[in-house]
């Protein structure tokens, strides 16, 4: 006899959506990643053979659907029961900004997540028609470097030194950079306070802040 946990659609959505990992994976492919080598990126801590099974228990469950790209590899995108799950995702993620009260400081940073997303964030068709290279120099709670190469169509993170000529420098606090992906800092009011400073041509200082989205949910607070 099948007890009633088998038939409850809480405990059926609970199988999938509650499996560790689903969640970050749904929203992944939700912020535009399709590649395994992206969703890998955006989800730094997942070890590979993990990732691998997730995806396919994710394919068996009619979430996703692997689809072949132009150069012979393979794409992942959601189904349409995936693109409903993600709803849940960014339903979760609503939630947790209004009642989670997690405080963002040195103990919960993640730089690396941080710079992936802002990268990924880009508004492409705000750029120039030249590529420009920007480092981000981080202070604070994590001192790191990374370099934004930004050009069209697809702009680029890199973790160590490209070797191409530098054209911005970006120097912010870690903490500070967190929160105005999240949306608890204006942009403005950290470069007028110098928790971020830019340093370089006047044209790149100006145009650099146009060229940023906030990430996905500091986006849908100011949605109108």
């Amino acid at each position: 006899m099948r007890s009633y946990g088998q038939f409850c659609p809480i405990a059926v959505g609970a199988e999938i959506f509650a499996e560790r990992w689903t969640p970050l994976i749904v929203r992944e492919l939700f912020a535009g990643s399709t590649r395994f080598n992206q969703l890998q990126r955006g989800l730094p801590r997942i070890p590979k053979a993990t990732l691998t099974d997730r995806l396919r228990f994710l394919e068996r469950s009619g979430v996703i659907e692997r689809r072949p790209d132009e150069a012979g590899g393979t794409r992942y995108h959601l189904t349409p029961a995936g693109q409903d799950l993600a709803a849940v995702a960014v339903a979760l993620g609503d939630w947790a900004r209004q009642w989670g009260h997690a405080e963002i400081g040195a103990h919960n940073l993640d730089p690396d997540f941080l710079l992936w997303d802002i990268h990924r964030g880009i508004v492409v068709e705000r750029l120039p028609e030249r590529r420009v290279v920007a480092r981000i120099v981080l202070t604070g709670a994590h001192e790191r470097h990374y370099w934004l190469v930004l050009e069209r169509p697809e702009p680029s993170l890199c973790l160590v030194d490209p070797g191409l000529e530098v054209d911005l420098v970006v120097t912010a606090d870690t903490v500070a950079l967190h929160r105005v992906w999240v949306g608890e800092l204006d942009l403005a009011r950290a470069l007028t306070t110098g928790a971020i400073a830019l340093d370089g041509p006047a044209e790149l200082r100006r145009r650099f802040p146009e060229w940023l989205a906030l990430g996905f949910f500091a986006r849908r607070l100011t949605a109108p």
